[in-house]
């Protein structure tokens, strides 16, 4: 099943395929993440992955319905969650975010394929919300097999750049953060969003395999880099470079794989784009004048409310008509 402005046609490609391409494009993301942050990152993954497939079957068999646990939607759903916490989450958050995901942002408007926002992303901010400080206390990474202490905590590069422009009104305090560092995963952050190449390389294995089109993802990135390059050169010392928006924070996760959801993004390809720009200055508006350093979550939230009025906007072209002086002809 592909979600797609018509005309429709059949194709071999179902659900559980889908899925499983999701998750294999987000290996090298976790992967990284375990590296980084160890056992930790393992206990997270597992526990909200468990979770999020229990609750879907608990509330299936409660509402006397076909238990889909085989479609891996809730899986993915899990492992989303999972890419978008701190390594350090206690349990018992990981156990609510996947019941706030699963019960609530999916199931209370009729299970997959109705709901209006990406669960794991509501989910994600729920958390934040209700409960900031274990949302934000980060992990200082550390390659395996190197000795280190475990209970070191550090902010991200973003929320340097943050405190560093409330402090000192410049940003002097992310002037050490080499680039490669949050391009490679050596950064503090959640645990799945902290390597953007480990992320653009399963980005772009899903738009390989057609699972995901380009249009969102350059809608959203290209917005990013063009506002934040014109801000830099208006004044370099408050605005950081666009390379560095683009390496940093939950970005690249946000542009590949949350912003693209089949069911809460537009269906047709001017639509895609016009979402993507939308996620792209709604993100940049909250990084630089909002309270959080990151807006990558609340952007796509708010363009997934958007998505029933793009759509209503952006009609596709009626199969077998034409437009302007041809039709009139």
């Amino acid at each position: 099943m592909v979600l797609a402005s018509s005309p429709h046609i059949t194709s071999g490609e179902t659900i559980p395929y889908l899925m499983t391409q999701v998750i294999l494009a987000l290996i090298p993301g976790l992967l990284v993440g375990i590296y980084f942050f160890g056992m930790d990152a393992l206990r997270v993954l597992a526990i909200t992955t468990a979770s999020a497939v229990g609750f879907e079957a608990l509330i299936q068999r409660l509402m006397k319905k076909k238990i889909t646990i085989r479609d891996r939607s809730a899986a993915v759903t899990g492992i989303l969650l999972a890419m978008n916490l701190p390594s350090g989450a206690p349990w018992w958050l990981c156990m609510i975010g996947s019941a706030f995901a699963i019960l609530i942002c999916k199931h209370l408007y009729g299970g997959l394929g109705y709901n209006p926002f990406n669960p794991a992303l509501a989910a994600r901010v729920f958390l934040l919300i209700s409960w900031p400080i274990q949302m934000t206390r980060w992990p200082v990474p550390h390659p395996a097999f190197e000795h280190a202490v475990d209970a070191v905590t550090g902010a991200t590069p973003l929320g340097r750049m943050k405190e560093s422009l409330l402090m000192h009104g410049n940003l002097s305090g992310i002037a050490d953060i080499p680039w490669m560092d949050p391009f490679l995963g050596y950064v503090g952050g959640s645990l799945g969003e902290i390597s953007a190449l480990a992320l653009i390389v399963g980005g772009l294995y899903l738009i390989a395999r057609r699972v995901i089109t380009w249009h969102i993802p350059a809608g959203f990135l290209g917005t990013v880099a063009v506002t934040a390059a014109i801000f830099h050169q208006i004044d370099p010392a408050r605005y950081a470079s666009p390379l560095f928006h683009l390496v940093t924070g939950g970005l690249i996760l946000g542009a590949f794989f949350m912003a693209t959801d089949l069911v809460t993004s537009p269906v047709t390809r001017r639509g895609m784009v016009i979402f993507g720009i939308g996620c792209g200055l709604i993100t940049m508006m909250i990084r630089y004048w909002g309270g959080y350093p990151e807006g990558v979550s609340f952007s796509i939230l708010l363009m997934n409310a958007a998505t029933p009025l793009i759509d209503r906007w952006v009609k596709p072209r009626i199969f077998g008509t034409v437009r302007g002086k041809k039709a009139r002809e």
